[in-house]
């Protein structure tokens, strides 16, 4: 088929139609995937950095303001640690109280860590001042500060619950956290694991519960179910799926949703490339007539209508992965696209670049599209020599 002329008549601005349109299907699979992959990357870290990937915890903790101690021998500690799939892990201890100031009473958590807790995402999370080094010290969310009018240096009149009766403490704020975690930083202020152990009259080796980092959030299940032997009767593990039903069942409600506008768009930009492709044999029917006469079989002039619908395809593919590579770094970089972090727990929109993500969507709509092409190439066989000659006359 001679090159002059390939691509004139409809079928040029078809062509072009075509690629545009496999380009936006491209574009828009690939940026589906990334913020799918940001989202469930940011709310999983927040919600990691605020309870672990797998906790441990008394069977007898009844109320959400108090905990029934525990305490694990140094031997069974070693274990849990020892397992290749544990990152870390770090004892904890959560007392409920309240803070009050000229204007008003507003009811907290306190959550005291030892030496020993990995400080990495709340330092990530800092909006002023430091982490609590002094048994006094608390890490305040800017939600509480906002609303009790408090900074960085000032001190909190605190009231702990202890059984009928309220415990004093005078807190001062060493700094201030905002993780967009709604929920979460409307409750939690950070402290030292030695103050709760004193307000709760509890020894050195009694704590509220131990938190486990595990190396893949996708194989806490597996890695529970192989610690879980290793504890005594009387302590409840949980993982962080099974602390937080509603929110993983988002994550796959949107999951499926993501799956769904992939489904769609590959469907797109096979209906582009194949509308192309038909247009074009119908345009090209007197030279695929004259191959013919030539001694062409239908398998030659097949193959060069899909290399041509090929070449197609990953012109747009290419056009698509460049444009979401553009938007993924510009909205990385200049945070273009901002969200309501009350509704989202973030304050933007997250997108992941993965090279991988581009590469597999990449694959499939080639894929995708070079099957669909069938459907077009099989006409070819219908066309006679004979009668699109005497059709031309």
């Amino acid at each position: 088929m001679p090159r002059h002329g390939a691509d004139s008549g409809f079928s040029g601005p078809l062509s072009a139609i075509a690629v545009a349109g496999v380009a936006l299907g491209v574009t828009v699979m690939a940026m589906a995937v990334g913020i799918l992959q940001g989202f469930r990357n940011d709310i999983t870290q927040k919600m990691v950095g605020f309870g672990s990937h797998i906790t441990l915890t008394s069977y007898a903790n009844t109320q959400m303001y108090t905990e029934e101690p525990i305490s694990l021998d140094t031997a069974t500690l070693a274990q849990l640690a020892a397992h290749p799939d544990v990152r870390h892990l770090q004892a904890y201890a959560t007392k409920g109280g309240m803070v009050k100031t000229d204007e008003q009473i507003y009811g907290i958590m306190l959550r005291g860590y030892g030496d020993d807790y990995d400080t990495t995402f709340f330092a990530r999370q800092l909006a002023g001042g430091s982490m609590p080094h002094e048994a006094n010290e608390v890490l305040v969310s800017t939600t509480i500060a906002n609303k009790l009018h408090l900074s960085v240096g000032d001190k909190m009149r605190t009231y702990f619950w202890q059984g009928e009766s309220y415990r004093p403490r005078a807190l001062t704020v060493a700094g201030l956290y905002n993780t967009d975690l709604s929920e979460m930083d409307a409750v939690y202020c950070i402290g030292q694991l030695s103050t709760v152990q004193r307000l709760n009259d509890w020894d050195s080796s009694q704590v509220g519960g131990y938190e486990l980092l595990v190396d893949n959030l996708n194989r806490s299940d597996e890695v529970a179910a192989q610690l879980l032997p290793l504890l005594p009767y009387d302590i409840k593990l949980t993982t962080l799926r099974e602390a937080q039903p509603a929110l993983f069942a988002w994550l796959d409600l949107l999951g499926a949703n993501i799956t769904l506008l992939l489904v769609i768009m590959a469907v797109v930009s096979a209906v582009c490339i194949v509308s192309a492709l038909l247009i074009m044999i119908f345009e090209k029917s007197r030279t695929i007539g004259v191959l013919k006469a030539l001694g062409a079989n239908n398998r030659s002039v097949r193959k060069i209508f899909l290399l041509k619908g090929a070449r197609l395809v990953a012109q747009g593919i290419v056009i698509g992965d460049a444009v979401s590579l553009v938007l993924s770094v510009v909205q990385q970089r200049w945070q273009v696209v901002s969200l309501d972090p009350e509704n989202y727990s973030m304050t933007h929109v997250p997108v992941v670049i993965d090279p991988t993500n581009y590469l597999l969507i990449s694959i499939g709509a080639m894929a995708v599209c070079l099957l669909a092409l069938l459907l077009p190439l099989a006409g070819i066989s219908h066309i006679s020599p004979a009668q699109t000659m005497r059709v031309e006359k």
